[in-house]
């Protein structure tokens, strides 16, 4: 458990993986505290760090962006300002959904948003390939997706999901 979280913090964050636009009325219901000690905690949990941002998760697909790919990238070397400069520069393509430093064969993972493989090729060509610190790229492509969560596990937060308390 995090160090000055109590089980009512944890009970807040889980209630709102489930739904971040629920008012803080029926965050209160859910948590059995009235309004004001529920606002007062989410101002604390999010100047603590602890809720970083509220989003909207989009329908890929929908949005005609469901063209999805692991893409695995070796630098040519490793080297502290070439981590960096590489870093910097993905940080700015748009494409780029996720990009993790890892261990193992590769140095990096990034998970790439396109519409379709020839959309992925010219990404490969024309931006992938422009980026002189890179090595080697091996691209593994989604066929179906089995599990997508952003939320951390309800085990570790609370002691189930959030339901209305009763």
């Amino acid at each position: 458990m995090a160090s000055n979280l109590d089980s009512t913090d944890l009970k807040i964050l889980q209630c709102l993986q489930e739904n971040a636009r629920q008012t803080t009325k029926e965050l209160a219901a859910k948590v059995n505290l009235s309004t004001t000690p529920v606002f007062e905690r989410l101002k604390r949990l999010e100047r603590e760090g602890y809720i970083r941002q509220y989003v909207a998760i989009l329908d890929a697909e929908k949005l005609d962006l469901g063209f999805e790919v692991f893409c695995s990238v070796k630098l040519k070397q490793m080297t502290r300002d070439v981590a960096r400069a590489f870093t910097r520069t993905i940080r700015g393509i748009p494409q780029v959904a996720e990009c993790y430093n890892i261990s193992g064969e590769y140095d990096y993972l990034l998970k790439i948003r396109a519409r379709n493989m020839k959309e992925y090729n010219e990404f490969v060509i024309n931006t992938l390939g422009t980026i002189d610190a890179i090595g080697s790229v091996q691209s593994s492509f989604v066929m179906n997706e089995i599990k997508n969560s952003c939320g951390l596990p309800a085990s570790s937060l609370s002691a189930g999901p959030c339901a209305t308390a009763r």
